[in-house]
Parts: C-alpha cells; structure tokens; sequence
C-alpha cells in the first residue's frame, strides 16, 4: 500500500474539501501503458469493491488501492511539493526498476 506524507495528505484533504462530498477517497492506480510500462493514476472516486485495499491517513484522508496495484505500490511513497522548481504530487516508488524522463511511467 503506498504511504502518504503529511504535505500529500494535507493537499488530498485541501482537494477533498473542495469536492464538497465526504464520500470521496484518493484513488491511487497503476495501470499499463506510458513509455515505461506502466503508469500511474490518481482521483477522487466514491465507489469502493470489495477487495480495494483502504487505508487513512490524517483527519479524513481515504486513500483506495485496487488489489493488484496495491503490490505494484508496496513501499511507495506519495509527496506533494508547492516550489519554483517543482509543483505537484510525485510517487516514489521502490519497485519502479526504471522510470521515464516526464516521471509518470515506470517498469
């Protein structure tokens, strides 16, 4: 399952707020495709199945992994930064074997 840093968690809970519908969790996904192999997808998502993997972070923060993703992201970490030379979230994941130049893809 991946980790959440407090700044990651505070800007989730920020976005969610904005939402306005406390059903909705942080959905984080690693689907094929990009020029690694694999990418990942993050959104807010109100529906749950049965073997998404949910774990909370700080007040309110739902964060859902489907099952096979969850392997995929074991040890990663996800970070928001708010600077001049970098602004977003990034994932840090100790699986990705290699990553592509834009971040968003890896094997």
């Amino acid at each position: 399952m991946i980790t959440l840093t407090d700044t990651a968690s505070d800007k989730v809970k920020e976005l969610l707020d904005q939402e306005g519908d406390e059903s909705l969790a942080l959905r984080v996904a690693v689907r094929p495709g990009g020029c690694s192999g694999f990418s990942y997808e993050m959104f807010f998502d109100g529906e749950r199945t049965d073997d998404d993997v949910t774990k909370t972070y700080g007040p309110g923060v739902n964060v859902v992994v489907d099952t096979t993703s969850a392997q995929l992201l074991t040890g990663a970490t996800l970070d928001y930064k708010d600077g001049l030379q970098q602004a977003g979230f990034s994932i840090d994941n100790p699986n990705a074997q290699r990553t592509c130049g834009c971040g968003q893809s890896f094997s």
